[in-house]
């Protein structure tokens, strides 16, 4: 039963910790990386739909990506989509084909401000890990009738483990993508 448990708060931080890895992932650095438009959603046809669905998205430079929509019709949609899209500050050009984005050289103030959100990002996430361990711990409280004491404390002990371990992983992505937005 407290296997079970375990496992079960194990499986939803490891989702957790992804899930905060692949939102640092769109905050921009100085390079163009297509990671930065995943979570774009675009006006087609009346429901917001995920640019990656829609086009192809390359980086055949640096600073710039190529975006090549599957339906040509929906180019002025994830046009406006880009322009519309927060803390990018980027300008895309339409020639009829495709989009092109060119990320501008960020500046050291507003590198800092990355940094702050991506803190900002990195603590909402350990939260959600806080929360995960509560339901666990709840569910460990729950089973004090059918299970001895000793061991209910022995899971909770291990479960604190695990959720130290999931936010030292939350940590040091967090630190990986600082030290990637202050490199000039």
């Amino acid at each position: 039963m407290i296997a079970d448990v375990l496992a079960e708060a194990g499986s939803r931080m490891d989702r957790a910790v992804e899930a905060a890895k692949d939102d640092f992932a769109t905050v921009r650095t100085g390079r163009a990386n297509p990671q930065l438009f995943q979570k774009i959603l675009v006006d087609y046809y009346g429901s917001p739909t995920p640019l990656a669905q829609l086009a192809s998205i390359n980086s055949p430079e640096a600073r710039s990506l190529v975006i090549t929509p599957y339906d040509k019709s929906a180019l002025r949609a994830i046009e406006q989509a880009i322009r519309d899209m927060p803390n990018l500050g980027v300008n895309p050009t339409n020639d009829g084909n495709l989009i092109r984005v060119t990320m501008p050289e960020l500046t050291q103030e507003r590198r800092k401000e990355y940094v702050k959100l991506v803190r900002s990002k990195g603590e909402d996430h350990k939260v959600h890990l806080r929360g995960i361990r509560r339901k666990a711990k709840d569910d460990l409280d729950a089973l004090t009738g059918e299970i001895s004491d000793d061991e209910i404390a022995r899971g909770e002990k291990e479960l604190d483990g695990l959720t130290r371990a999931h936010v030292d992983e939350i940590d040091d992505a967090l630190k990986r993508k600082e030290a990637e937005l202050l490199e000039v």
